[in-house]
């Protein structure tokens, strides 16, 4: 009877720790963060209310300790911080308003092409096309601080509307706006100059090009790998290394962002799902951009991650209801062992 006990003892502190305590120390160490939107104008305008919400009540509180101590210095900060809120809020509503023309469009993709070959070309290779990089990826990321991306699978791996607010201003539509102030410059330059027709028509022609299909790797390889590199290797073995070397992405992002061959253990999927869809989530003025892609995209990249840094999760899962039975089977039979041997001794 008294292992009984001892046992009903451990059951309720377990399932107190694993209920309870750890789900607590969670969501003190992760807050909870809305899911991943695809609707980026939607998910903008929810997070600039709740950046206006949050800079509105932390200026209540500073005016209120302004009162009581009649130091009206302690509102200087937070009373600027939520006019910049207020202020961005504005700025990106509207932006994302500005692109309803051109995403209303159709898109004329043989003018979309002269187009994107007369002011794309300069920087961005289109191999599928027969434009080869213009430099070799050292060069262009002395050049302009990170390697441009190959165009020929953005159709793909981006939705219209990402493509046409990236076209039209590259730091609102990526969320890093904050990083490109007091005279710094994005290295895509905006073209909101053009008219909506034209930002159409290169849209279409990106999407024409665009492949039917990608496997998991190649949307990491044309999605990630600028930036980030595998340093374990798949399945199939061999690595991947970031095409941008170290010394530029550390200057351009301000450190060097990290490997992600075992991130899938480290945050889980669900953690990635929302910070690729929304860094800002969860780093609020990280340097890390809003990549933009399409929720079919997203989940391919996760799914590669899984095969690299979580190749045996299907078996582990399955092995584990087994393991569970063997111990209460196990169990039993110590107990029953137990019983036979003290039955004299009580």
């Amino acid at each position: 009877m008294r292992e009984i006990k001892i046992l009903a003892v451990v059951v309720v502190l377990t399932l107190i720790t694993y209920w309870g305590v750890e789900p607590f120390a969670h969501s003190q160490m992760h807050p909870h963060v809305d899911p991943a939107n695809y609707d980026f104008a939607q998910a903008d305008k929810v997070s600039a209310k709740e950046q206006v919400d949050e800079k509105k009540e932390a200026l209540e509180k500073a005016e209120a300790q302004a009162k009581a101590t009649g130091n009206e210095k302690l509102t200087h900060i937070p009373k600027s911080e939520y006019n910049e809120a207020v202020k961005f809020e504005k700025t990106i509503n509207d932006f994302w308003a500005s692109n309803k023309e051109a995403l209303s469009l159709t898109g004329n993709a043989t003018n979309g092409a002269t187009l994107v070959q007369a002011n794309c070309t300069a920087c961005h290779s289109i191999k599928k096309e027969g434009f080869p990089p213009v430099m070799d990826d050292a060069s262009s990321a002395a050049a302009y601080g990170v390697v441009p991306p190959d165009l020929s699978t953005a159709g793909k791996l981006y939705s219209k509307e990402y493509l046409v607010g990236f076209i039209k201003e590259p730091t609102l539509a990526s969320k890093v706006s904050h990083k490109f102030v007091d005279g710094r410059v994005h290295p895509m330059p905006s073209y909101s100059w053009m008219q909506p027709q034209e930002i159409a028509d290169m849209v279409a022609y990106l999407q024409s090009i665009a492949p039917d299909k990608m496997t998991d790797k190649e949307v990491f390889q044309n999605a990630c790998q600028r930036c980030h590199g595998i340093k374990y290797g798949d399945m199939l073995g061999g690595t991947m290394a970031a095409h941008t070397p170290e010394t530029n992405i550390k200057a351009y992002m301000g450190k060097v962002p990290p490997d992600l061959s075992q991130y899938i253990r480290s945050r889980g999927a669900q953690y990635l799902h929302e910070f690729i869809n929304d860094p800002q989530k969860h780093l609020e003025s990280t340097a890390m951009p809003r990549v933009g892609l399409t929720k079919d995209s997203e989940e391919k990249v996760i799914s590669y991650l899984e095969k690299v840094g979580d190749s045996k999760k299907a078996q582990r899962e399955e092995l584990g209801p087994k393991f569970l039975i063997y111990l209460v089977i196990f169990a039993i039979f110590a107990w029953l062992w137990k019983a036979s041997k003290w039955r004299d001794v009580h």
